[in-house]
């Protein structure tokens, strides 16, 4: 099975038609951006808890080899690099890996980029402390295929971050209504709802692939304000969960 992959072409052919506006905080990719430092709270502070790190450090990841699973132009790689921790960024999308290298190389940090899948790595025997894997399972062929390779790729007691959307009528108004229609913040057809998950679907998924889930929470975006918030209890759209592999 060294040939498995759970890679949508189709659906890496629509990131990769839009590689060159990643860094753009007004372009295609504006959601993401937006996104980005309630993701990075929600990140930061999980792997913090789960190694014994304190934020406050100067680098205080330092030690943890970290995997960004569909990392596109390394919105999140980067300041895990920052962090101190060793990143490798992953992305089924060969055009996203030299704009992320040139910007990371823009930027001073030392990224290993690579154009691969979560399956690929797991048969070469590549091992993380953390894999980020965020916004990708709903884009996969085969999720359950695809999270069994992500908890392949952990080391014991490794942590597993993934986020995903919420399948119901409020993320297909927001997500794909709002956001690819109205807004127009997205090209049409790049979210497909059909393959949404919910938290109850996701949790099993994660169960069945051999992790353990230990926490999730909602990403709820504020219009009034153009701002995101983790949230205890509203897992409608946008939510984030966090797992480990026990043995």
């Amino acid at each position: 099975m060294e040939n498995a992959t759970t890679v949508d072409a189709a659906e890496v052919a629509k990131f990769e038609a839009m590689a060159a506006e990643w860094w753009d905080p007004n372009g295609k990719f504006k959601p993401l951006h937006q996104m980005n430092p309630c993701r990075l709270d929600y990140i930061t502070r999980q792997i913090a808890a789960e190694f014994g790190r304190d934020l406050a450090a100067p680098r205080p990841f330092a030690g943890l080899r970290l995997l960004d699973i569909g990392c596109g132009g390394g919105l999140l790689s980067e300041p895990m690099a920052r962090l101190g921790a060793e990143v490798l960024g992953a992305d089924a999308a060969a055009g996203n890996i030299p704009v992320a290298a040139l910007h990371a190389q823009q930027s001073g940090l030392e990224i290993d980029y690579r154009n691969v899948t979560a399956e690929a790595l797991a048969v070469a025997g590549e091992r993380f402390d953390a894999v980020l894997n965020m916004e990708v399972v709903e884009h996969v062929s085969d999720p359950l295929a695809y999270l069994s390779a992500c908890r392949d790729l952990l080391k014991p007691g490794g942590l597993m971050i993934c986020s995903t959307l919420n399948r119901n009528a409020k993320s297909f108004a927001m997500a794909i209504v709002g956001a690819e229609w109205v807004m127009r913040w997205l090209p049409k057809g790049t979210h497909d709802w059909a393959k949404f998950i919910t938290p109850e679907e996701l949790y099993d998924l994660i169960r069945r692939a051999g992790l353990e889930p230990v926490d999730r929470k909602g990403m709820v975006f504020n219009p009034l304000g153009w701002s995101w918030s983790l949230s205890e209890r509203d897992l409608s759209v946008n939510y984030v969960t966090t797992s480990v592999r026990r043995g």
